[in-house]
């Protein structure tokens, strides 16, 4: 019995397609022109390690740490836990966004047919060679871009390129690798291979690694950075004059030391950062919505332009055949739809448009006997199927078949619809040229419609109204986009152009002004994108297709339908699980609750932050004066600032974190959260240098001085915490009680364990009357600065 395996080998005799020999293999495979491909995909192992673990920040605070263990000042190591945590953190972020991107693969693994020395042979896609001879047959994947040397075939390229059509690819043409046989076989000469292939491209491009974009850590890195600057001479300066010329002891002398650099680093609001985007992930979560990358959630809230895909985005991305209108009385409607019964049931075609057609009639019963059949190709924008006794039957684009559209075509049009064509020739068609015969007839107009979201034009009027620029991006014609804009309620649904006819440069000049893009390619798209972040813009894209890859990854945030492309969900930043475009105010809710509140709550942590930083300073200066008596060493130690910091720094801001906030994000953070920190700094560090001057010419104890220089310390940061509360509610006046009543009592019952005293019958009136100064100016000031603005 002879095998369909026979056959084929004695065809590539009959071809004289011989491949390549032996010889000739091994002699690429030693010259490395193999189909072995390997993306490195970003960081190792020991690279993210080493960037989250070995950076000067955490270098600093090690040191630190060394050197109180050294002195054994154990009260004092709480605040390495933090830095910890913070590392690990960093670490499984950055793990799980390289996992995220190892998952991507264009390319399928099934075994491919090759020619050599004139047999078939069955090997694995890598094992392929420069120049061998493939033979592809339907519904198999084409591994390496080649020419065709022989045979027909029709070729789906929507992985690669969006096109939902499929190409008609004969002797001569190129296949595109990652691209699908629908019907045919060819044997075509492979050109690439390996990552010179037209799929490997963009699968490298697509795997780069983008780096963790958060405004609110590069802005707490500006600071560390110029602490980082100053903090080696600072601590010098500091632990002797403790040390040498205030003749304290060694340990203490650390403790003093260490405390005022550890104080400059703002190592709290970078934890809370973390954990406040950990909750927005979870609660995200809950929604079905799935966040790939924790730190998209803050890009999204300062997104101004929104790149939008239509299928699947502002459609269903399912089509339905919406009716028939006659164009022509030779046919009844009936009749009509047996003939595309018999049409759909003998053609291969497998695009969305074909499938519509295919739901709506191939289940009818007819009594046609269909002959010969040409597939649908985008080239020719038609297929066509002859039927025994009638004639032949096409089905295509209607400025194809017809030489005048008639004016139900542009009525359909206009209604956002795709328009087909069914028409009828009493001619046969020739399989090898494809020419039209000349008496072509329109027969009935199809109607093909992707219904729009019902939430879309409140979606898109909502993200108008937060003043975010809306564009859609998409494959299609961009006057049926327009359309389909118009009705979805999008603004600038006018402003269009057909990116198949314009350069880069023209595209790049257009990008700005421009809200429609259509017939764009995956590398336009990238391009769009490319131009929006360079003008400075933050940008978000939507898709569902791995030709949107390029562009979702160059995004600043890239969202997904969960229906989409799996190899799109694998390196999207944000998955709709519900593939509902309703859910991205939602996120955007989220991600402007995070960024506002951390803007809310930073003044508290940055206080000690400019107030170490100037205490600092003052008691470098204070070595002028010459006389031990007059010099001022740092007056908190670590385990004092741990402890106010549970009052303060702790619970009531990470509670704060969690209300809603959906004002537009605050461009200026860092700015304005140090604007409204300095207050409450300068009042301490006043504070501090009238208490140290009452020691020096009042005869005031260091102890009392301590004592006072705690207490107002903490009390400064309880008026951050009020003013970060106003205006009131039940839950933020808990918080205020919270934080003043802990800090008063831990302050009083763990006098010990903090080095302090309690406030005597001397120095409560003192504290009293500086709290008396302190607080109305303190409010006074706030009001001014703009600080009880309504949430």
């Amino acid at each position: 019995m002879k095998t369909p395996h026979f056959y084929a080998t004695m065809k590539v005799m009959k071809k004289q397609l011989q491949g390549l020999t032996q010889v000739e293999v091994k002699r690429r495979i030693d010259a490395g022109k193999t189909n072995h491909f390997k993306a490195k995909t970003g960081s190792s192992n020991w690279e993210i390690f080493k960037r989250n673990v070995f950076n000067s920040f955490n270098v600093l605070n090690f040191a630190i740490f060394v050197a109180l263990i050294a002195v054994q000042a154990w009260s004092n190591l709480f605040f390495f836990g933090i830095i910890v945590l913070n590392a690990f953190t960093g670490m499984m972020t950055e793990l799980r966004a390289r996992r995220m991107i190892d998952k991507l693969n264009l390319m399928n693994k099934d075994q491919i047919r090759v020619v050599r020395d004139g047999q078939l042979v069955s090997i694995d896609p890598k094992d392929i060679v420069l120049d061998d001879v493939m033979l592809l047959s339907a519904g198999e994947q084409v591994p390496s871009d080649a020419v065709v040397v022989d045979g027909i075939a029709e070729l789906n390229e929507a992985m690669l390129t969006g096109e939902s059509d499929h190409i008609l690819k004969k002797d001569g043409k190129e296949l595109l690798s990652g691209s699908y046989l629908v019907s045919g076989q060819v044997y075509a000469r492979v050109i690439h291979v390996a990552e010179d292939n037209y799929a490997n491209k963009l699968m490298l491009e697509a795997k780069t690694h983008k780096p963790i974009v958060s405004r609110i850590l590069y802005n707490m890195d500006k600071i560390a950075k110029f602490t980082g600057k100053i903090v080696i001479p600072f601590g010098l300066a500091l632990f002797f004059e403790a040390y040498l010329i205030k003749q304290l002891s060694l340990q203490e002398s650390v403790v003093t030391s260490s405390t005022a650099l550890l104080g400059m680093l703002p190592k709290g609001i970078a934890l809370l950062t973390i954990t406040s985007l950990l909750t927005a992930v979870i609660k995200l979560g809950m929604k079905h919505i799935l966040v790939q990358e924790m730190y998209s959630v803050e890009t999204l809230a300062r997104v101004d332009v929104l790149c939008l895909d239509k299928t699947g985005t502002i459609t269903q991305g399912k089509m339905t055949v919406k009716g028939l209108e006659l164009l022509s009385e030779r046919f009844t409607k009936e009749e009509l739809e047996r003939l595309l019964a018999a049409y759909m049931q003998h053609s291969k075609d497998k695009n969305a448009t074909a499938q519509a057609i295919r739901n709506a009639y191939e289940g009818l019963e007819h009594h046609y006997q269909v002959g010969d059949v040409i597939p649908f190709s985008s080239d020719r924008k038609w297929g066509a199927v002859s039927v025994n006794g009638l004639g032949t039957l096409f089905l295509g684009a209607p400025e194809m078949l017809l030489k005048e559209n008639p004016k139900a075509v542009d009525q359909a049009q206009a209604r956002g619809s795709r328009v087909l064509i069914l028409a009828w020739s009493q001619s046969g068609v020739d399989t090898e040229t494809m020419i039209l015969p000349n008496d072509v007839e329109a027969l009935t107009l199809l109607e093909i419609a992707d219904p729009i979201r019902e939430d879309a034009a409140e979606t898109l009027e909502y993200l108008r109204s937060e003043d975010v620029t809306l564009k859609i991006i998409s494959g299609d014609n961009p006057v049926t986009v327009s359309h389909i804009a118009h009705q979805a309620g999008f603004a600038d649904y006018q402003s269009y152009i057909d990116c198949s006819k314009v350069s880069d440069e023209e595209l790049e000049a257009l990008a700005e002004d421009t809200a429609i893009f259509g017939r764009v390619s995956p590398h336009q798209k990238k391009l769009l994108i490319q131009t929006l972040n360079a003008n400075g813009h933050t940008t978000a894209m939507t898709g569902d297709g791995v030709n949107d890859i390029l562009a979702l990854r160059e995004a600043d945030c890239s969202i997904v339908m969960a229906e989409g492309d799996p190899a799109t969900r694998q390196i999207a930043n944000l998955v709709l699980m519900d593939s509902e475009f309703k859910d991205i105010p939602e996120i955007l809710f989220e991600g402007r609750r995070v960024v506002n509140n951390i803007a809310h709550i930073a003044p508290i942590f940055l206080i000690k932050t400019v107030y170490s930083f100037l205490l600092g300073l003052i008691c470098i200066a204070s070595i002028v004066f010459g006389k031990a008596e007059y010099l001022l060493v740092f007056p908190f130690i670590q385990v004092q600032m741990t402890l106010a910091g549970q009052f303060i720094e702790g619970f009531p801001p990470f509670i704060l974190t969690f209300e809603r906030n959906i004002r537009p994000v605050e461009k200026h953070f860092l700015r304005r959260s140090l604007q409204l920190s300095i207050p409450n700094a300068l009042m301490l560090v006043i504070s501090v240098l009238i208490f140290h001057l009452s020691q020096v010419y009042l005869g005031m104890s260091n102890t009392d001085m301590l004592t006072l220089s705690y207490y107002m310390m903490g009390s400064t940061g309880v008026l951050a915490v009020i003013r970060a509360c106003i205006p009131l509610n039940k839950g933020r006046v808990a918080l205020i009680i919270y934080s003043v009543f802990g800090f008063l009592i831990s302050s009083y019952y763990l006098r010990d364990v903090i080095e302090i005293s309690t406030l005597n019958s001397y120095t409560l009136p003192i504290y009293l009357v500086a709290m008396a100064i302190c607080t109305p100016l303190f409010f006074w000031i706030s009001y001014k600065q703009g600080a009880f603005q309504k949430a």
